[in-house]
């Protein structure tokens, strides 16, 4: 017995000696590899030698599992060698399902697996991974959390909207039944966000309001909080804005800005939340800076406070470029390309179209960079083009590149905005096409309805039935007026301007146009300020008022040039070319062109 005993102990002895040295050598190799990843540049080629040398070893099986996950990560992150970072996840997967108690090591594994497949667009193998880790995860709430968002966002992109909504309902009440109300609002808010996306309103509105009353009773870490009520506002602020409700919006809009002052005020708590289904954060506290930056571009684009999207736009491009620098997360790219859109168009009513199509020509080259962005952004560049052919007499253009954009998007408010702009295009080329905004008086839009009313009375006008174009335009002042609707309100009361003078009725003429010139020139609206300016030099003309009217005919004489100057730079311009683009992703580059090849007669 004591022999047997003395060899058990002799036995016991050599395995601690042998796992000493095990784990001598192994930390030594990951001290050396991490080392090497964290060098400045980074020394991936030695890292990956250090973490190989591992195997050689005939390492225990939790070690052999994290080493995979280790090579894996850095292959995926640091490389193009997808195959091998494959390859090693599938391994980490495989060989830490059969270990006990080694949930980050098996979880982290199948996040990153899966993330590898959809870059491969292999979704098909994603899917079934995530569905099984999430089944075996619901001990472990922080992955468990975490990997029903993974998937909810998979199906996100893959515009399976109503399998994201299921998967955020059951992680909203997983997270209920576990405690975390934090991560409970997440979920919901992130729901909400797919729900409006899909204009399921009646759904929204009480899901909004039940998040509303889980942040403020959330008593947490202040960022945390301050955090869910900027979602909590955005998705307020955009449901508000994607409706045209401008004035309505103003409140929310105030309550958001003043919340990421708030925030910008706030230190980041580097204490641990005590629940780990606590553990997630919406966005980074500069990313949601941006996003308030750019839905308040959004505002002023809607409210015609064009020097003030301006603003707001200069400031969020500054901060994107300098996120940029450090992160390359494809949120920023996304804004950026938002914040372009909006500032596009500002430009092209500002009358600054050669700006606006070097814009044009940036969103371009970001589209290039990520077919993701050019997928969802498609059918808006094409828009923006319809735009600028519009402001530069390009009417077939304009006609190709509106046609463009309705067969690439389903967005039923995008949609209408294209049909606004392309009925415009038909009424000034004198095709008289009524039945293109007979259906837009039907969209939720409160802005697009506006601009329906305002399209058919144009439409109306150039037939010459003067009262009835009087009765939309009318409705389209109403609606203007009850939202703050700038743009519209400027339009419409040039077109009535218009409309008396055409009938020999100046007194109203004037009562019309003068107010729309103010409004025009505090927007500042060029082709407004144009087209009033005229009505005014020749309703002063008609009065015998010479000095009015020749002060009026020294204003448009001034727009004119301005207008003709930019007209003659833009289209001299390389990136004019652009025009002609209808199918395919973005050109790559353009030729240049001997000078403008486009009709300035309507500008004059």
């Amino acid at each position: 017995m004591a022999a047997q005993a003395a060899a058990a102990a002799q036995a016991a002895a050599a395995q601690a000696a042998q796992a000493e040295a095990a784990e001598s050598w192994y930390l030594a190799l990951l001290g050396f590899a991490e080392h090497f990843r964290t060098s400045s540049p980074p020394k991936i080629r030695l890292c990956v030698h250090c973490l190989q040398a591992v195997f050689p070893f005939k390492p225990p099986q939790r070690i052999e599992a994290r080493t995979h996950l280790q090579l894996g990560s850095v292959l995926y992150h640091h490389t193009k060698n997808s195959e091998q970072a494959r390859s090693h996840l599938e391994k980490a997967w495989l060989i830490s399902q059969q270990i006990p108690q080694f949930e980050d090591v098996k979880f982290e594994a199948a996040s990153l697996l899966s993330e590898l497949y959809c870059q491969e667009n292999s979704v098909d193998a994603a899917k079934p991974l995530l569905r099984k880790a999430i089944q075996i995860s619901q001990q472990t709430p922080y992955w468990h959390c975490r990997l029903l968002f993974q998937l909810a966002q998979l199906h996100t992109l893959e515009k399976d909207l109503v399998s994201a909504c299921d998967l955020l309902g059951v992680g909203a009440e997983y997270a209920r039944v576990v405690g975390s109300e934090y991560t409970r609002a997440l979920f919901l808010l992130s729901k909400g966000m797919l729900l409006l996306m899909e204009r399921k309103l009646q759904e929204v509105h009480p899901l909004l309001t039940l998040c509303g009353q889980i942040v403020e009773n959330w008593q947490g870490n202040p960022i945390q909080k301050e955090s869910l009520r900027v979602f909590f506002l955005v998705l307020q602020v955009t449901h508000y804005l994607d409706a045209g409700q401008v004035k309505s919006v103003k409140p929310c809009l105030k309550q958001l800005q003043q919340c990421i002052q708030t925030i910008s005020t706030l230190h980041d708590d580097e204490i641990l939340p005590s629940n780990p289904a606590d553990l997630f954060h919406w966005l980074p506290k500069e990313h949601m800076c941006v996003l308030v930056y750019l839905v308040t571009v959004m505002h002023s684009m809607q409210a015609g406070y064009l020097e003030k999207a301006q603003k707001y736009t200069d400031k969020a491009l500054m901060q994107l470029e300098k996120l940029k620098m450090l992160d390359c997360s494809p949120i920023l790219s996304s804004f950026q390309v938002i914040l372009l859109e909006h500032i596009i168009m500002c430009r092209l009513v500002t009358g600054h179209k050669a700006t606006a199509l070097q814009e044009i020509s940036q969103v371009c080259q970001l589209c290039q960079q990520s077919p993701r962005l050019f997928s969802n952004h498609a059918a808006q560049l094409h828009t923006l083009l319809g735009l600028y052919c519009v402001s530069v007499n390009c009417m077939d253009n304009a006609e190709a590149q509106f046609t463009t954009a309705l067969r690439l998007t389903n967005h039923q408010e995008l949609w209408a905005f294209i049909v606004t702009n392309l009925a415009s295009v038909y009424i000034r080329e004198g095709n008289r096409h009524q039945e293109v905004v007979g259906d837009m008086l039907h969209v939720c839009s409160h802005c697009l309805r506006a601009a329906a009313f305002y399209v058919r009375g144009l439409f109306s006008f150039f037939q010459g039935r003067y009262n009835e174009a009087k009765r939309f335009l009318r409705e389209t002042l109403k609606m203007s007026n009850a939202e703050d609707l700038n743009r519209l309100t400027a339009c419409s009361l040039v077109l009535l301007g218009h409309i008396f003078y055409v009938l020999g009725n100046h007194r109203e003429s004037n009562n019309m146009v003068v107010p729309a010139m103010q409004l025009a020139s505090k927007i500042p609206d060029m082709s407004v300020q144009l087209w009033s300016s005229a009505l005014l030099r020749d309703l002063n003309k008609a009065c015998g008022n010479a000095m009015d009217a020749h002060e009026a005919a020294q204003m448009h004489q001034n727009f004119s040039q301005q207008l003709l100057q930019d007209h003659i730079e833009a289209c001299s311009l390389p990136e004019h070319n652009l025009i002609t683009w209808t199918d395919g992703p973005p050109p790559v580059q353009f030729q240049a062109q001997n000078g403008p090849n486009t009709s300035l007669a309507s500008l004059l």
